[in-house]
């Protein structure tokens, strides 16, 4: 490994040890996620804008993360359905009503994953899910947020930041730029880290979320690889019971 190699290690190992300091905010979260299963709901998950999505993607359906999980996965934000249209839509104040709506978003907990926490979607999901009596958590960086001008175009229109609006903030702890690692004679910084941070810190939110539900007597409801012997049977009666509950599954 270089010596820029090295350093991103490095980078990234630093910025998991700050999350793991935000053991409190973590376990509010978990605890509105596990109370939300043990009533039969669901944790809705939505990562408002481009890379966002890939927190989704992170635990929802996969091995190993929580079944009750609806992944709002939105066309219009997703990268694969053009870059340049993300951006826009997730600019574009107003849209996030609808998006729920398709998703079926009216009870349980919604989970909104951004690590810059400031643009239009963002924050519209937010009050959104207040509007509608919904417990929010976000997942989030202030560092990034609190350092962008109130004025600038990718801001929501009434300069807030997401995790001056949720019921649960959960820090990411994603440095100012996203990228960290530096070269001389180039003015931008290359490999970012807010989809590591991101993903660990859910990861970290679906474990607590599976201890308090094993306190409380529990099952958690947990998907087992496709791929692994045995896996389809054991996933099947958790398809059968979420099947028409979960838009995507």
């Amino acid at each position: 490994m270089t010596e820029f190699g090295k350093r991103f290690s490095d980078t990234v190992a630093k910025l998991m040890r700050a999350i793991d300091c935000e053991h409190q905010s973590n376990n509010r979260a978990a605890a509105l996620m596990s109370q939300t299963i043990a009533e039969d709901k669901l944790i809705h998950v939505i990562g408002t804008g481009g890379h966002s999505n890939i927190g989704t993607y992170e635990i929802f359906m996969r091995a190993g993360s929580l079944v009750p999980v609806n992944g709002i996965l939105d066309p219009g934000t997703l990268v694969s359905m053009g870059a340049l249209r993300s951006t826009r839509i997730e600019r574009t104040p107003g849209y996030s009503a609808a998006v729920l709506d398709s998703f079926d978003v009216k009870d349980g907990v919604l989970v909104i994953i951004n690590a810059y926490g400031i643009n239009s979607l963002t924050i519209d999901t937010a009050l959104e899910g207040r509007k509608r009596g919904i417990s929010t958590i976000g997942v989030t960086s202030p560092e990034f947020g609190d350092r962008v001008a109130p004025d600038h175009p990718a801001r929501h229109p009434s300069g807030q930041n997401l995790y001056q609006i949720v019921d649960v903030f959960v820090n990411c702890h994603m440095p100012y730029g996203d990228a960290v690692i530096e070269f001389q004679g180039m003015p931008q910084k290359v490999a970012p880290v807010s989809t590591v941070v991101l993903a660990y810190t859910l990861n970290l939110m679906v474990i607590e979320t599976v201890r308090l539900l094993l306190e409380r007597g529990l099952e958690p409801p947990v998907w087992v690889s496709a791929n692994l012997p045995g896996g389809d049977e054991m996933n099947r009666k958790h398809i059968q019971k979420y099947k028409g509950r979960i838009r995507l599954m």
